[in-house]
């Protein structure tokens, strides 16, 4: 049985069809993609808005009060779903700094998610930062890279393991970056106070990846460039941007647009509080206050995190201007191509579609084979 649906406008990564159609196998994937005349097929569906990609994300703690650091594996699988729900249909659980202990037991409660495919896998953000850049994880917790706890931590995760954060300055981060990178591994810089020479450095050993571009480092200086001047111009990493309306200014999304174009992906940052009413909750073992659906540590002196979903960033993208295949590109294409995924949907590609109103950006549920027909 297949599934044939028909839009106005279908944006993938390879394509931006008016009048298209997308052919769906019943197992769930892109069978073919085109406009005009489509193929004959077992059930056709027609929907109004822009057909897009289910959105990636690279970088999420949790939802639902649920924390991917600390929660059971049952209460992660309820944190993913409320982010699939959202249109996130890949998603990185991140954890955050903890004791070494503790994270080997989130890895090992993780793992099972990432081979059945609730997750993409776990992005590992700390220890190893900058305590002068270390927003809400523990200063008492943070350490220069040891290989022993490397190799905890690869042993724990068995494969589940896809990103590690990192300051490039601590001592022997230039060596477990090249370690990681030849695990296959996704590095990226962040929670940093590197120089701009540290930083490159960083990417010449392999790091492709900067996490939340301009938090968690030092402002771009007109002397002391820094990770933030070196992540603007070096075409070798991506650049993730939380682009909820307080991590970054619009002025600053649109420096990052035309100085880094093709680089931006979206990502929420989400922290256990998303999904949630306002209240008391921690992060990194730090106490974070949530008002007005802001994350800051109890004593104000950090934001700690988001509580949106990619779906929220991208509504706020689609409605400043942004063309429809660059919010694709930001939302889905590029995250799903670092994480070495097909690039979304085309042929052979998972079947994970979102309805877009470009003018609103709002984003209707997902659609599937079993949904449509």
């Amino acid at each position: 049985m297949t599934t044939l649906v028909r839009a106005p406008r279908i944006v993938t990564a390879a394509h931006d069809l008016h009048h298209g159609w997308m052919l769906l196998g019943d197992d769930a994937t892109v069978l073919a993609v085109g406009s005009g005349t489509p193929p004959r097929a077992g059930t056709a569906v027609t929907v109004e808005g822009t057909v897009v990609p289910g959105f990636v994300d690279l970088h999420a703690h949790g939802a639902l009060g649920h924390d991917f650091a600390t929660c059971s594996t049952e209460d992660a699988r309820a944190a993913a779903a409320h982010h699939r729900s959202r249109g996130t249909t890949t998603l990185v659980a991140s954890i955050a700094t903890g004791r070494p202990d503790d994270t080997v037991a989130a890895l090992t409660r993780l793992r099972p998610l990432a081979s059945d495919g609730t997750l993409a896998g776990v992005h590992l953000e700390g220890p190893w930062l900058s305590p002068a850049r270390r927003g809400a994880h523990r200063m008492d917790l943070l350490h220069a890279p040891d290989p022993l706890e490397v190799d905890a931590y690869l042993a724990a995760a068995d494969g589940a393991l896809r990103i590690v954060t990192l300051a490039p300055e601590l001592p022997g981060a230039l060596e477990t970056v090249a370690r990681f990178v030849a695990a296959g591994i996704i590095v990226a810089i962040g929670h940093t106070d590197a120089s701009a020479e540290q930083t490159r450095r960083a990417i010449d050993a392999g790091a492709t990846l900067v996490t939340h571009l301009f938090n968690g480092m030092p402002p771009l200086h007109h002397r002391l460039p820094g990770p933030v001047g070196v992540a603007l111009t070096d075409d070798r990493v991506l650049l993730e941007c939380i682009v909820d309306g307080h991590h970054l200014d619009p002025t600053t999304i649109g420096l990052v647009q035309r100085s880094a174009p093709d680089r931006l992906v979206l990502v929420s940052d989400a922290m256990s509080a998303t999904g949630c009413p306002d209240g008391d909750h921690t992060i990194a073992g730090s106490a974070v206050s949530v008002r007005g659906g802001v994350a800051m540590l109890a004593d104000g002196s950090s934001l700690a995190g988001s509580t949106i979903t990619v779906a929220d960033a991208v509504r706020r993208l689609s409605t400043s201007g942004t063309a429809v295949p660059e919010v694709v590109a930001a939302s889905a294409t590029r995250s799903a191509r670092l994480l070495g995924r097909p690039a979304p949907l085309t042929v052979g590609a998972p079947a994970d579609l979102l309805v877009l109103d470009p003018d609103t950006g709002s984003v209707q549920p997902l659609l599937t084979p079993a949904v449509v027909a």
